[in-house]
């Protein structure tokens, strides 16, 4: 939401189109990553191969379709994402900044990350990261949500450190003591 100084979130609200393009393409591009080479390379997990009902965990066939829902979700994020940034180009106001648009994504990956930790993993136990893999499971479900943590930071630094978007020091001046600038 921008505040009436010009901000979004510490950032120039003039770049808010171009983030939450970038956010959506980040989650579908993070949700991509993480089925084709978690479930389909790698094959450590399906999306459902920790249901509790077992004869649900062990079922190909629903897992595939299940993991084939995952990836059209993911497919809507990623058109969606295109969408938006083909919107927020023909904006004149929003910086054509291909480092704002990297740190969304990034983000956007981060959140689907955290997201998917947090629901799949965690509340609904639907799967785990690597359910066989060495030490405890919830040590890889905690590097996964550390690893979104992380992609979350670092998009958002990548976008603060990037001249166009980051709130100027007039902006910032102003939203500390609300007169505004002297």
């Amino acid at each position: 939401m921008a505040d009436r100084n010009g901000t979004w979130l510490g950032l120039d609200a003039a770049a808010k189109p171009l983030v939450i393009a970038g956010l959506a393409l980040g989650i579908g591009l993070g949700g991509f990553f993480d089925g084709i080479v978690f479930h389909q390379i790698l094959q450590i997990h399906n999306m459902l191969s920790s249901y509790p009902d077992a004869s649900v965990a062990t079922d190909l066939e629903l897992n595939v379709m299940a993991d084939g829902i995952f990836h059209l979700a993911t497919y809507t994020f990623t058109i969606m994402g295109v969408v938006l940034l083909f919107r927020a180009w023909r904006l004149p106001s929003v910086p054509g900044s291909g480092r704002t648009l990297l740190g969304a994504s990034i983000m956007g990956w981060g959140a689907f990350n955290v997201v998917e930790g947090l629901v799949d993993h965690q509340l609904l136990g639907l799967h785990h990261v690597w359910p066989a893999g060495p030490g405890p499971l919830l040590l890889w479900d905690m590097l996964f949500l550390l690893w979104g943590l992380l992609f979350l930071g670092g998009g958002y630094l990548v976008i603060r450190t990037d001249g166009v978007a980051a709130a100027t020091a007039g902006d910032e001046a102003v939203a500390a003591d609300g007169r505004g600038p002297e």
